[in-house]
């Protein structure tokens, strides 16, 4: 990102510095989103690429990390779209990749990977980033009460899991 060997434009350190004090919390909101570490990460990747490619447009707005995760939400969405139906693979992985970095109630993340991508998102975006209804259903291009639905039919599905849990129904 140098021009002509010179030194780096002042932006290009902008966005360094962007990426090395939020990098992190991006990474963990791409795996609320996702619901395993290697998507999150390369959803995490391509945002700030993304981000990278329109900082010196960006940075003047009041809030760069906002963008970036309403891009993340964004790819995630267009994946769904494309990749309605499950991947299969030839081989299944022998363990589970966890990450030490993730903040929080790890039994319930397990849970949350349990439902369907577009009601983990819900639930993500109302609870862990705190966003109103009318800003999620912008987000994921659906309307209010999809959001209100798809939210009420995620925690349900989470009250009846973690009930059977405690009875030991499971």
């Amino acid at each position: 990102m140098q021009q002509n060997g010179g030194p780096p434009r002042p932006w290009v350190v902008e966005f360094t510095d962007f990426v090395a004090a939020r990098g992190n919390a991006l990474y963990r909101y791409g795996y609320v989103l996702t619901g395993n570490a290697e998507d999150a990460a390369d959803l995490t990747q391509e945002a700030l690429m993304r981000l990278g490619d329109a900082w010196s447009r960006i940075r003047k707005k009041d809030d760069p990390e906002g963008y970036v995760r309403t891009t993340m939400a964004r790819l995630h969405i267009s994946l769904w779209r494309r990749l309605r139906r499950e991947r299969l693979v030839e081989a299944v992985p022998e363990v589970t990749y966890t990450d030490d970095r993730l903040d929080g109630d790890v039994g319930l993340w397990k849970e949350l990977e349990g439902l369907p991508p577009k009601q983990r998102a819900v639930l993500v975006l109302r609870y862990y980033e705190d966003l109103p209804d009318q800003e999620i259903a912008e987000l994921l291009g659906i309307s209010r009460g999809t959001v209100r639905s798809q939210a009420a039919r995620a925690l349900d599905k989470l009250r009846i899991r973690i009930t059977d849990l405690e009875t030991g129904r499971v």
